[in-house]
């Protein structure tokens, strides 16, 4: 997600309202309810163009807003659900969709924050990558759940296919929303972005990495050690096996990538002897 300045600041200012709001909750559940309910309103204002410039309106008096959003939301959701929207409306975005990207930002954090709470985040981030590895896998999947013009309620049922029973709450609450309400994004895409948000949140970076056989946890233990040694910050691993790699590991960190397989080091040498 790119905001620009002032969306950026609206952001910050509807996540440390935010963060007031989860200070103030001491079970999972409440965190659930208000995630769900934020992703509700991206759900509203992306199918209610009129609506979303009316929020976003930075002619138009801040308390003019809220009060428009008190009128539309006002015993409909929670009250700490409103409490939250109302800082997003009031303040001054750089569009009407970098305001629903906002909320939809918010409303991932929420249920990270849950997730986190209850000692589920490492699962959740698991959860996502995996699926998203299935998914990639399988194109005509990954067409199905992609397809704009698909029932959004029958790719939902897709996905509860999928996943209903193994994976936890919070991860099927993410996953259903982003294949309901893509915003342009792709499933495969939006699963890895969800897993680096989860990362981000344990203040990690992921390294996503590939191995032409199954790693054990002792192999897997000592390479993040070593990542994070040389990256001096934690590294959270993501290993998927690769047989195609013939050999070694294949590790991508952001932008960068250590090639030590055999495939890589070959086409390196085949690239070396066509130049």
């Amino acid at each position: 997600m790119t905001l620009h300045a002032a969306s950026r600041d609206a952001l910050a200012a509807a996540e440390l309202r935010l963060l007031e709001v989860v200070d103030g909750t001491t079970a999972g559940e409440p965190l659930g309810e208000l995630g769900e309910e934020l992703f509700a309103v991206v759900s509203l204002l992306s199918a209610q163009p009129a609506l979303r410039r009316a929020l976003a309106d930075n002619s138009s008096d801040p308390t003019t807003r809220e009060q428009l959003l008190r009128g539309l939301l006002g015993g409909k959701v929670a009250d700490v659900t409103v409490q939250v929207l109302a800082t997003v409306v009031t303040a001054r975005w750089s569009s009407p969709r970098e305001l629903v990207d906002g909320i939809e930002s918010l409303a991932r954090t929420t249920l990270l924050v849950r997730a986190e709470r209850d000692g589920k985040l490492d699962s959740v981030e698991d959860e996502l990558f995996r699926l998203g590895r299935i998914i990639a896998g399988n194109h005509e999947l990954e067409l199905a759940l992609s397809d704009p013009a698909a029932d959004p309620a029958g790719k939902v049922a897709l996905v509860d296919s999928l996943v209903a029973g193994k994976v936890d709450g919070t991860t099927k609450t993410l996953v259903d929303q982003l294949v309901r309400e893509p915003r342009g994004q792709g499933v495969v895409n939006g699963l890895g972005d969800l897993a680096s948000l989860a990362a981000k949140r344990r203040e990690r970076s992921v390294a996503y990495v590939r191995s032409a056989v199954e790693l054990d946890a002792a192999q897997q233990e000592r390479l993040e050690a070593t990542l994070t040694r040389i990256y001096s910050r934690p590294i959270a691993l993501h290993v998927e096996v690769d047989p195609t790699l013939r050999g070694g590991l294949l590790i991508k960190i952001g932008d960068e990538v250590i090639d030590g397989s055999v495939a890589g080091r070959l086409a390196s040498l085949r690239r070396d002897l066509a130049g």
